[in-house]
């Protein structure tokens, strides 16, 4: 009998021992791994969770009107791009969207096979296009962080089902060239989906997306998870190319897949909020820097990312998971080494723990 499809151990599972050895200093673990939002969100946004009264009924697959009308509104607001009704739809957070959308688009093109995504991500790029059948590609990053899409081998891109973008980046909170990778997309018939969850999060210049370079065969990936620190109610929404909505949107709806009522309505309240959003800009700014500090303090010297609220932590000697130990044993830090990411000579510090937490880490580091 043919063996078939055994999953790889999920990454942050990895860490489990570390997380005890963090966990018995005194004060605790300080888990700085996988970006888990700690802030609260606005509590109009979990009034109207609780208030829906949408329980009962199914939601719509698409989204609501009024969800799909406050995502587009903050669109327009935030990110100055207007887009039609039609060509914007739910999705049960972005996570499933990134590692389920290889698989429906390959239904609709059956004869590609090719996932392209940075060599520098988030592991669910690769792991959609594993539960796909397909072959992962990795892309390499020049030196500012931008994809170097001329790498891309004539041979894939004839076969490529799409291109994943991440801007700002996770891990390493570079900032892409949208425009290039729109237009290298259309040039090549290759849909390109742009993952832009930490938009909100833009430190260099101001937030952008690639639906500023046109709708036509590109999808805009956004979240309420970080933006709203509602990562529990799993809601976010894909927008662009009116075909590939259309299309997407059908499958989903026969396959049930559904942003629940309540958190349709929450979701609308959400997205129709700036203010909350201004005062976790804050203080992931703040926290990045002073997270920094408590590094440099230990003689671990990072860059200030452009984007997003992760350190991407350069390790001299190339030892990622050497770091990641003695962070947690020494400073009750549990981090992720980049093996994770595809940079095994870097590791992840997520800082969305608060000040004094942070803080904590420090005292500890600086007593060894």
């Amino acid at each position: 009998m043919t063996e078939g499809f055994r999953p790889p151990p999920y990454p942050y599972d990895r860490l489990d021992e570390l997380k005890a050895v963090a966990a018995a200093l005194p004060g605790g673990l300080v888990d700085l791994s996988i970006g888990t939002p700690c802030d609260p969100p606005p509590r109009a946004v979990v009034e109207a969770l609780a208030a829906s009264g949408a329980e009962r009924g199914y939601p719509a697959s698409i989204g609501s009107p009024a969800y799909r009308e406050a995502a587009a509104g903050w669109l327009e607001r935030r990110l100055g791009v207007s887009v039609e009704p039609g060509a914007l739809a739910a999705c049960v957070g972005t996570k499933e969207f990134v590692a389920g959308a290889p698989a429906l688009l390959r239904l609709r093109t059956p004869d590609r096979d090719t996932v392209l995504h940075p060599q520098i991500a988030y592991p669910s790029y690769a792991m959609g296009a594993t539960l796909a059948g397909c072959r992962a590609v990795t892309v390499p990053p020049r030196a500012d962080g931008t994809l170097d899409l001329a790498a891309i081998d004539p041979s894939d891109a004839e076969r490529a089902l799409c291109l994943w973008v991440n801007s700002p980046a996770n891990p390493s909170g570079a900032l892409d060239d949208l425009g290039a990778a729109a237009t290298w997309g259309r040039a090549h018939g290759v849909p390109v989906l742009s993952d832009e969850c930490y938009v909100e999060f833009t430190w260099d210049g101001p937030p952008r997306t690639i639906l500023a370079h046109g709708p036509e065969g590109v999808l805009a990936v956004h979240s309420l998870s970080k933006r709203s620190n509602l990562a529990g109610v799993r809601a976010g929404f894909y927008a662009g190319d009116a075909e590939l909505v259309a299309y997407l949107s059908e499958v989903r709806k026969h396959a049930g897949l559904m942003v629940p009522g309540p958190v349709q309505a929450a979701a609308v309240a959400a997205w129709d909020d700036d203010a909350h959003v201004e005062e976790q800009r804050a203080r992931y700014r703040h926290r990045l820097a002073l997270m920094q500090r408590v590094l440099g303090d230990a003689g671990i010297d990072c860059p200030r990312p452009a984007g997003a609220f992760y350190l991407w932590v350069p390790v001299p000697d190339g030892d990622a998971w050497g770091l990641t130990r003695r962070l947690a044993t020494e400073g009750g830090a549990l981090v992720a080494p980049g093996e994770f990411y595809g940079g095994d000579d870097h590791v992840r510090i997520a800082v969305v723990q608060p000040d004094d937490r942070l803080e904590l880490v420090g005292r500890r580091l600086g007593r060894t």
